[in-house]
């Protein structure tokens, strides 16, 4: 099954788990947050190892709750929900991924947000917005993070180049610097196509000034910022400075260790994995912020706490997120998972504060970055922003496969 066919099956599924969750309830009676009680929560990957640690300290302080976490794989949870959706076998909260927010806000299983209890002026502004459809908040943001371009500073002096590449003129020059004068093999790796390219591909878009939807509502994806995106990020494979074949599971540390790749963007935990899997870098790279065209702007994935609107511990819930997304819980989630604060307080914490040259560049850049915006059908948004960012890196006209591209979407946002 192709993904774009995929992406429709899934629809159906969803819409089918519509009709069946819309004849239920609302949750039933209540439990009080101080009675005696078990909350479930989904978790997703090493998250949910981690949050059992963060679970028994807040029991610890609230006896009467029985937390429990149960582990779900990334690369099933979105049918796990959806088929517990159906089955109307939801826990009481989930950690949902950014992206996934806007088709389950329009699925209509998520309880809106008590902005008494949480104000979001505590939080990166994207990380807020993008759990927010019609002026309505469906999630707290739990943890964050931004893409930032990574490279090496001892290849660079090594070319001639001084200083972090700020502007897309810089990072030009050093991606050219770097195969003509350092003896690699390409100046930056950028993903050409397939799953996940959309997300090299959004910090220039975002850079140049351009959204994904417009203020009505609808793609504009054919704007002349989004145009000049698709410019810049065919520039790299045109001048043979990106490669255009993209292979599954393709590790870039390993070529970035070797000086094949000196440089690529990234999230946060790059800075760990060095640390941990290439630590003979040490002093060799440096992380800055994206390179900036009319500004420097990267976007925010990460997850936000959701709750189900057919739990019945829905006050325990908020309680539990409340302690989840106070600063001091934020600093010390830092500590056990390395994942970005979304509360900014969190920042002002001892173990934040300590974080070095590397964390500070991400905390600029969250100021900074845009969400991805809230859509029930992003699955298949994202497909056609690949399918064209693959025909760019091809030699496709940027202009034409905008248009293309703009087309092609409108009809997947209502």
């Amino acid at each position: 099954m192709t993904r774009t066919a995929k992406s429709v099956s899934i629809a159906v599924t969803v819409a089918t788990a519509l009709a069946l969750t819309s004849c239920g309830g609302s949750g039933g009676d209540q439990t009080p947050a101080d009675a005696k009680q078990t909350l479930t929560i989904w978790a997703m990957g090493e998250e949910a190892t981690r949050l059992r640690t963060i679970a028994d300290e807040y029991t610890k302080e609230n006896p009467d709750i029985t937390v429990k976490v149960t582990p779900v794989g990334w690369d099933v949870v979105h049918q796990k929900l959806v088929s517990a959706a159906a089955a109307g076998t939801l826990p009481d909260m989930a950690q949902m991924g950014s992206t996934m927010m806007g088709e389950f806000i329009e699925l209509g299983t998520l309880e809106p947000v008590d902005t008494k209890a949480f104000d979001k002026d505590d939080f990166f502004p994207a990380t807020w917005n993008g759990n927010v459809v019609d002026g309505e908040a469906y999630g707290v943001p739990w943890y964050a993070d931004a893409r930032a371009l990574y490279y090496r500073s001892d290849l660079a002096e090594k070319a001639g180049v001084d200083g972090a590449p700020a502007t897309w003129k810089d990072l030009r020059a050093l991606a050219g610097a770097y195969k003509n004068k350092a003896g690699a093999t390409w100046g930056m790796d950028l993903q050409p196509g397939s799953t996940g390219a959309w997300q090299a591909w959004v910090p220039f878009l975002y850079s140049a000034g351009g959204e994904l939807l417009g203020e009505d509502g609808k793609p504009a994806l054919d704007s002349p910022e989004a145009v000049k995106a698709l410019t810049e990020f065919g520039h790299y494979f045109d001048a043979g400075l990106s490669k255009k074949n993209f292979v599954v599971g393709y590790d870039v540390l390993k070529d970035f260790s070797s000086g094949r790749v000196p440089m690529f963007q990234s999230g946060p935990w790059m800075v760990q994995n060095f640390a941990e899997q290439q630590p003979q870098l040490k002093g060799k790279w440096k992380v800055t912020p994206v390179p900036a065209d009319a500004s420097s702007t990267s976007w925010v994935g990460g997850s936000s706490l959701v709750t189900f609107k057919d739990s019945e511990h829905k006050a325990a819930a908020q309680e539990f997120t409340k302690f989840l997304t106070n600063p001091r819980s934020q600093a010390r989630w830092y500590e056990i998972s390395k994942t970005l604060p979304a509360n900014k307080a969190a920042w002002d914490e001892p173990a934040l504060k300590a974080g070095g040259e590397s964390l500070a560049v991400f905390r600029k850049s969250l100021d900074t970055a845009k969400e991805i915006p809230p859509m029930a059908k992003w699955n298949e948004f994202s497909v056609m922003i690949e399918d064209a960012l693959e025909k760019v890196a091809r030699g496709a006209d940027p202009a034409e496969t905008a248009s293309k591209l703009q087309k092609s979407t409108e009809s997947l946002v209502g």
